[in-house]
């Protein structure tokens, strides 16, 4: 059902009654014992919050109705506190870990999880402010050659803390830097070794800034994300200027050393100097130095593979900044001569930080078809090509994947084409961050995604529809089994008096029009590309734990909700939702004066706040029925084998109360803790209807998608559903892979498909989660000292979870 639905159809206004939270303060739902609070701590609490998410719903609607200034409605705070407090309304992660009192003081990319870069200075800073980035690596939008930058030059005071002074500060310095084999022990560090890197710090990282040729450009990095993000402007916009024999010296010794907090990261530790210095250090190694070769009988890296690498050091930075890991989307047209080495570049080139994905039209599929049926067309060919060799990969490695680039929203209004070109740079300008250096570069970048082939691209999960230039989409969930008005265990699934069910539904409708209007006024914050916020005004809103809602409030399984006649009434809710979120958002957007949101229903994937409550996550089936939730802290071994002082505090209060945990030997520096995890869903008495994603068959995940992408996406205003479907190899070979992914994936917008072998075959050193028999189950839980966990897993759960339920 798209934006159209009539108006009397709507469940129930706006601030009708019964359809409201109230605004007395609600008592804050309890998170998921286990896992939900092991990622409430991680991720959303903060000391003063006291571990209880009440008070995180209070500074989050606090913070977001702070946007209006003197406009704020206390009325509609109460309601929207008690909204996040239930659960029906958990926003996302962005929201709860940085919403309080000050965020109209902040920057909105701090809050926005989706965005979009064309440059790799944006694509930075974006990064370091938590947001997932999606840039294309089309050929028509490359304007940068790397081997144009000007030469490096890199210092840093010796006096400061970071700096390599000692001998064990050297050592690992050494492993740091990739200067010394990986696993060399202090005791093992020779003296030789020793010497060749105070060689290597001399030539390469000048301790006295006296030693700069004359009429270079000295710029001193300032300790801010700004600061880092400006570094790279000032480097790539010389890039593009061709400034090859000009000298460019950057300065590190004003950054805050290793570890200093991070104050608008509530406190979390800085990288310090060395770890921007290494992400330069590999610029000019890997990328600045090989683009100027021009052998004619060697390979030159072309532009796009340029930008990809540069992209890839700078995450890697970003991944030990104490903040949050990279999250980035790389794509590039089928139609690049290129496209067959970016499509091998991740499982090759150990490009390891983004999802990568072929971005594919009709023209593509409609040419593989062609091919197999004899066609000798070029183009047809190379379409086959590209599915032949991008299919061998994913089935290998699960990348790349496709996105159906002439499904994405814009290409159906038109909007991409219409966003204007900008000669100032006001495009990528807020009060914290104005690009000025790069200017020319941007406005060059706009001009020729104006003339592309693909001008939107994704977010790294592949939800959000975004200009290629820059773009962001605010986005949230709702929990629609959490706006239940009563207590849900003592109901019986599917059979509820019409009453409850009018107050249920109310409830939820509810909190999907105040998560429309919480996101619209996020989008009033400072942003970096204000312009086309205010263009687009993008938002998403989605459910979250979609089959626990349809168990409990229509009785219906999986399976069920693929028969659309048995299960009627839930598809015809989602649309009627789904038409509220729409009408909610024009109506507000004439409230506020800004722009109509281009897009409004989304269904992101909901990891962390899905977690909260042990929800499934977005669309997903559960993956497994009673298992170990592996989650990674920073930590490793010190000599007397407690964690060391750095590690994160948690890892011994978990190890105290006997979960396991265990030290990485592929991630050094960083340890795993093990959760047992029998999600809600397993705890509903759904005995042999549920069904994990393991079990249910590709053409039933696709049929499920096909259905939310018509009900709950829409036509119009919708961006996408985030979604990966495992295909389990020791059931379907390469041949069958590639049939399916022939017959399916041209019919919906996007999904991404992860080939899976049994856990036993696969011979990684850990992955996130590890199914377990139930008696391993209940021999871990019996092991952990923690009353919480206990109350919330015990042999009567995992008996109802497998069908044997003795109520």
């Amino acid at each position: 059902m798209d934006g159209s639905w009539p108006r009397d159809r709507i469940l129930h206004p706006r601030g009708a009654a019964g359809a409201s939270f109230g605004t007395a303060p609600a008592a804050a739902r309890v998170l998921d014992a286990g896992m939900g609070l092991a990622v409430a701590r991680r991720t959303v609490f903060r000391p003063e919050d006291t571990e209880d998410f009440g008070r995180v719903a209070d500074r989050v609607a606090a913070g977001n109705m702070g946007l209006l200034g003197a406009q704020a409605d206390g009325t509609e705070q109460a309601r929207l506190r008690n909204a996040i407090a239930s659960g029906a309304l958990i926003t996302s992660g962005r929201h709860l870990q940085h919403g309080d009192a000050a965020q109209s003081r902040r920057n909105m990319e701090v809050f926005t999880n989706c965005a979009t870069a064309a440059a790799s200075f944006t694509l930075f800073y974006l990064l370091l402010n938590g947001s997932g980035v999606g840039r294309a690596y089309d050929d028509e939008l490359m304007a940068v050659d790397w081997g144009q930058a000007p030469r490096l030059l890199l210092h840093i005071d010796p006096a400061h803390p970071d700096f390599p002074a000692d001998r064990a500060a050297l050592h690992r310095f050494g492993l740091d830097f990739s200067l010394l084999p990986w696993g060399t022990t202090l005791e093992a560090f020779s003296a030789a070794q020793e010497a060749e890197l105070r060689d290597w710090l001399a030539r390469e990282v000048l301790s006295d800034a006296a030693q700069v040729p004359a009429g270079a450009i000295r710029h001193a990095v300032e300790d801010s994300r700004e600061g880092w993000a400006k570094a790279v402007e000032l480097l790539e916009s010389l890039a593009f200027e061709g400034a090859a024999d000009r000298t460019l010296l950057l300065d590190f010794s004003a950054i805050r050393p290793c570890g200093a907090p991070i104050g608008g990261m509530q406190g979390r530790p800085a990288s310090g100097p060395l770890s921007l210095m290494r992400g330069f250090v590999n610029l000019r190694r890997e990328v600045i130095e090989p683009s100027r070769l021009r052998d004619p009988d060697g390979e030159a890296l072309q532009p796009w593979e340029q930008a990809l690498l540069v992209d890839h050091h700078l995450s890697v930075e970003v991944q030990v900044g104490g903040a949050r890991r990279a999250a980035r989307m790389a794509t590039k047209s089928w139609r690049d001569p290129g496209i067959l080495r970016f499509i091998r570049a991740k499982s090759e080139g150990g490009l390891w930080t983004a999802n990568n994905s072929v971005m594919a039209d009709a023209g593509f599929w409609d040419g593989v078809r062609a091919a197999q049926a004899g066609s000798e067309a070029p183009l047809h060919r190379h379409a086959l090509t590209v599915f032949d060799e991008a299919t061998r990969c994913g089935y290998i490695n699960g990348e790349p994947g496709f996105i159906n680039g002439d499904k994405l929203e814009d290409h159906r209004t038109g909007s991409a084409w219409s966003k204007p070109v900008h000669e100032d740079g006001r495009d990528v300008r807020s009060a914290r961050y104005q690009a000025n250096h790069a200017v020319s570069l941007l406005a060059e970048i706009s001009r020729r995604a104006n003339a592309s082939s693909f001008p939107v691209t994704t977010n790294p999960c592949g939800e959000i529809t975004l200009h290629v230039t820059g773009g962001y989409c605010v986005i949230a969930d709702f929990a629609p089994l959490l706006a239940c008005p009563v207590d849900r265990t003592t109901l019986t699934p599917g059979d509820l008096p019409d009453d409850l069910a009018r107050e249920w539904d109310a409830r939820v409708e509810d909190s999907v029009r105040l998560g429309v209007r919480f996101l619209m006024r996020a989008n009033l914050m400072d942003a970096l590309y204000g312009e086309e916020v205010r263009r687009t005004n993008r938002i998403g809103i989605g459910p979250t734990g979609l089959h626990e809602w349809a168990w409990m409030r229509f009785g219906l399984g999986f399976d069920d909700l693929l028969e659309e006649r048995h299960s009627a009434e839930f598809w015809a809710l989602l649309s009627r939702l789904s038409a509220a979120a729409k009408d909610e958002a024009a109506d507000y957007a004439t409230e506020l004066g800004v722009a109509v949101p281009v897009t409004v229903t989304t269904v992101k994937p909901a990891g962390t706040t899905s977690k909260l409550f042990g929800l499934t996550e977005g669309a997903h089936l559960p993956a497994r029925r009673q298992y170990l939730r592996w989650v990674q802290f920073k930590g490793h071994r010190s000599e007397d084998g407690g964690w060391s002082a750095d590690s994160d505090r948690l890892l011994t209060d978990y190890e105290a109360r006997g979960y396991p945990v265990r030290e990485l030997q592929s991630f050094p520096g960083m340890a795993i803790v093990g959760f047992p995890t029998l999600s809600l869903i397993q705890r509903l008495g759904l005995g042999d209807r549920l069904v994990t994603a393991s079990q249910a068959a590709p053409e039933s995940q696709y049929r499920w998608l096909s259905l939310l992408e018509r009900h709950w996406i829409g036509a119009e205003r919708g961006n996408q559903v985030s979604y990966t479907l495992k295909i389990m190899t020791d059931r379907h070979d390469l041949a069958a892979f590639r049939e399916m992914v022939l017959e399916h994936q041209p019919r919906i917008r996007c999904c991404a498909i992860l080939p899976s072998r049994p856990d036993h075959e696969l011979g990684y050193e850990y992955l996130p989660e590890e199914e377990v028999s139930s008696d391993r189950f209940l021999e871990l839980v019996a092991g952990i000292s923690d009353p919480a966990l206990h109350e919330a897993v015990d042999y009567a759960h995992l008996q109802c979870a497998s069908g044997a339920c003795p109520i």
